[in-house]
């Protein structure tokens, strides 16, 4: 199991990487993470929702992903609400107060035991992932992802260190001296994660982080540019401002509050005609060739935020001036005439107007969408995933609504197919061919994948970590 010794330190990334290792070296792994709380997420092929990180580490491990890796996933809501999705189904909205309340967390904790259960015995080894910090004393005894986890599953516990935002010594050593004997003794080792500079630098205070500590370095990993790893977390959007480049396809993504599938624009970012970058910037919208307004876990909230900034005006102007505006989800959504929640199951909002571009409107429903799809475009099969909250109606029924130089779907790897880039940059780009390496997306992860675990194999003691894990792994 790794766990961190705060949040972002880099656990899914490494646990990404053991998933690939243990793979090439002939085990059978799998991810597992009892809780994750993310607006990313991923349909399974059963049609349920899982973390998307956790359906990354199971491509990495070339598995499919399925729900006992992710039994218990949160989206937040706001600042104070988040649904709680239960093996793949919404249970509800709860406050963050009645979520960690102790009361009722017997009955979760069976369930996300029972997944990994199930999950350990068809395959091995479980890559086992924490949550943020594994040291939150005050929240021990409702914790349902770290440590007792850890307990459950009698797993060897690796901790792992971001150096690179200072504190690294205190953050390790305390992390470990606030666990209980029990607790204490399951962690084997340390792994020194985003090290920037000349790692020789280092040997010194490795040395001292392991008597400190009285527990193995195993490895102290470098950061690195040049791999490219599906992003959990939305922090680093804001940092993905571009200023409007010239011979390229300048493409602005509305960066919503309460933005989602962000992962839907990886394959776009990837091609070297294009210039993608976020922003709610009035005037990057004024001079974008194409705009997009992404996935959101609050559609209506983040509507009435596009409009009071003015930023939906600003939207609604360049598709008059010609403009290409794709909606994908939400986004979608928000492209029709209306909007309504009559049950109140986004929040207090009862109806907005859309912005118009499109002549659907929609419904909130209690009732979540969420399954794989293939589709046609362009007379080419295609494939994605849908997951959202919301009945449409309108002229087109199809997956793909086109009406009046405007794009809408639900269907989230909408994007990731060439037959749909090459749709919408035609006329736009000054070479119409392909810019990127001549293989598919899945190809280009896959080799991420592998690129990824040399990284980790060449600074992380791998004979050590197995040594460590040897009493789990015999059966290959």
């Amino acid at each position: 199991m790794l766990v961190g010794t705060g949040s972002d330190v880099g656990k899914s990334v490494i646990a990404t990487a053991l998933c690939r290792i243990f793979l090439q070296d002939g085990y059978s792994p799998a991810p597992f993470k009892a809780q994750n709380m993310a607006l990313n997420s991923y349909a399974t092929p059963e049609g349920l929702e899982i973390g998307r990180a956790q359906a990354v580490q199971a491509e990495a491990a070339r598995v499919p992903c399925h729900t006992d890796m992710n039994p218990l996933l949160l989206k937040p809501n706001s600042e104070h609400t988040t649904q709680v999705v239960l093996n793949g189904k919404p249970i509800g909205n709860r406050s963050a107060y009645d979520y960690f309340r102790k009361e009722g967390r017997e009955e979760l904790r069976h369930a996300v035991c029972e997944a990994f259960d199930r999950l350990s015995a068809r395959y091995n080894p479980i890559v086992m992932e924490g949550a943020g910090s594994v040291s939150e004393i005050n929240l021990r005894d409702s914790d349902l992802v770290n440590m007792p986890m850890a307990r459950h599953a009698n797993a060897d516990v690796i901790l792992v260190a971001d150096i690179d935002r200072g504190g690294v010594f205190a953050s390790t050593y305390g992390s470990i001296m606030l666990q209980t004997p029990e607790d204490k003794a399951r962690i084997k080792g340390i792994i020194v994660n985003k090290f920037r500079g000349d790692l020789r630098l280092f040997e010194s205070g490795r040395k001292m982080l392991e008597e400190l500590c009285g527990v193995p370095v195993l490895g102290v990993v470098p950061m690195f540019k040049d791999i490219v790893i599906e992003e959990e977390d939305s922090v680093e959007l804001e940092q993905k401002h571009r200023s409007l480049q010239q011979g390229k396809v300048n493409i602005a993504v509305v960066l919503l509050r309460h933005i989602s599938n962000f992962t839907d624009f990886n394959v776009l970012e990837r091609d070297e005609r294009v210039n993608l970058f976020y922003t709610n910037n009035i005037k990057d919208f004024e001079k974008a060739d194409i705009i997009i307004i992404p996935g959101t876990k609050a559609t209506l909230d983040d509507l009435y935020e596009l409009r009071r900034n003015g930023v939906a005006q600003a939207i609604i102007r360049a598709h008059k001036n010609g403009t290409l505006v794709i909606g994908i989800c939400g986004g979608y959504q928000m492209l029709g005439q209306t909007i309504s929640d009559p049950d109140g199951i986004e929040g207090s909002i009862p109806q907005l107007p859309g912005l118009g571009l499109l002549n659907i409107s929609t419904v909130m429903t209690a009732e979540k969408t969420t399954k794989q799809v293939e589709f046609e475009f362009e007379g080419k099969m295609c494939k994605g995933y849908e997951i959202h909250q919301g009945r449409t109606e309108g002229e087109q029924q199809a997956p793909v609504t086109l009406q009046d130089n405007c794009i809408g779907t639900y269907i989230h790897g909408f994007l990731d197919n060439p037959s749909v880039i090459e749709f919408i940059l035609k006329g736009k780009a000054e070479n119409t061919e392909k810019q990127i390496k001549n293989e598919t997306y899945e190809e280009f992860k896959d080799r991420q994948y592998d690129l990824l675990a040399d990284h980790v194999r060449k600074y992380v003691d791998i004979k050590r970590l197995y040594e460590i894990i040897a009493p789990y792994s015999e059966n290959r």
